[in-house]
């Protein structure tokens, strides 16, 4: 599977990215300023209940999935269970409990924004539309859209699917990124949203679409995951640029800077490239591999989370 060029990174990408930091440092800064008096609404929820409630995803392997037992494991969750344990710096409860929340490509941003969870733990892209809803963590990874197809299909780009039939996953930014293309190349595309990548998948699996068009990680996990290595394959040119970051409830500073704070305490003890390393190119806990080594890019904004001394030299 290629991997996102330096180029796509910096023509768009990386300045959403560094965009959505500057927000979340202005945000630590905005709090320090009113001096911190009392707990942010989330914070005081969290407080009182003892409890983080944990968006979680049952299909979006490696980010956010379910074990043989049912139990909620992935990238993502590690991410979040970071930030839970600086949560509980912050509200002063070192024994803070987790509930864990299932939630949809289509139903996740109501889930922050109803106060259902207090962090989505998936793979959920971080783009400038979504960022006046909703507030996102720094980079945690780069993806892009691409597409499944099976194994023996002659379907090598988007553009040779012209007529045919194509599913998404419902409120994803791959939605909006086919149809874009569909217009943009006047393909005709009929284009089918079902409501979870595990539902999107086994429509290809029954023939009941040529295409399945996701961030091309997940098709990689999905694949992987199903062990269908000898029946489907990922193709086609990336037709997004799709950054992921941990969601949480926009306009509470005090909560922006303690997901800063997490994620810059696992970059400057270089946790955060083992994690990265254990659900992308180690054998996952349900027994599959996935081989994506870590991007230059991704690498780079893991750097940027390093405040130990010394770590410019």
């Amino acid at each position: 599977m290629g991997q996102i060029s330096a180029r796509s990174l910096t023509s768009g990408g990386l300045l959403l990215a560094a965009s959505l930091l500057a927000t979340s440092l202005f945000a630590t800064s905005a709090f320090a300023q009113t001096g911190g008096e009392g707990l942010s609404p989330t914070l005081a929820a969290v407080k009182k209940a003892h409890t983080v409630r944990l968006g979680y995803r049952e299909s979006s392997p490696p980010f956010s999935f379910v074990d043989q037992s049912g139990r909620p494991i992935g990238y993502s969750l590690e991410l979040c269970e970071a930030i839970v344990e600086e949560i509980g710096v912050e509200v002063d409860d070192p024994n803070l409990k987790i509930d864990y929340v299932k939630v949809t490509s289509d139903d996740r941003i109501d889930a922050v924004l109803a106060n259902k969870i207090d962090l989505e733990c998936g793979s959920t892209t971080a783009n400038a539309e979504r960022g006046k809803r909703v507030a996102f963590s720094p980079l945690m990874f780069v993806a892009g859209t691409k597409l499944m197809v099976p194994k023996a299909s002659s379907v090598q780009s988007l553009t040779d699917l012209k007529g045919k039939t194509v599913v998404v996953t419902r409120g994803t930014t791959n939605e909006q990124a086919i149809q874009a293309a569909d217009k943009k190349f006047s393909l005709g595309l009929t284009i089918v949203a079902s409501p979870d990548h595990e539902q999107s998948y086994q429509m290809l699996v029954d023939g009941k679409a040529d295409a399945f068009a996701t961030d091309d990680i997940l098709l990689s996990g999905l694949i992987a995951r199903h062990k269908a290595q000898d029946k489907f394959r990922v193709t086609g040119d990336y037709l997004s640029y799709d950054p992921y970051g941990i969601m949480f409830k926009k306009g509470e500073p005090q909560l922006a800077a303690v997901v800063e704070r997490a994620f810059r305490k696992l970059g400057s003890n270089r946790d955060l490239v083992p994690l990265y390393n254990k659900w992308f190119t180690a054998r996952l806990p349900t027994g599959e591999r996935l081989n994506v080594p870590i991007s230059l890019q991704l690498e780079e904004a893991f750097k940027a989370m390093d405040d130990s001394a010394g770590a410019n030299n």
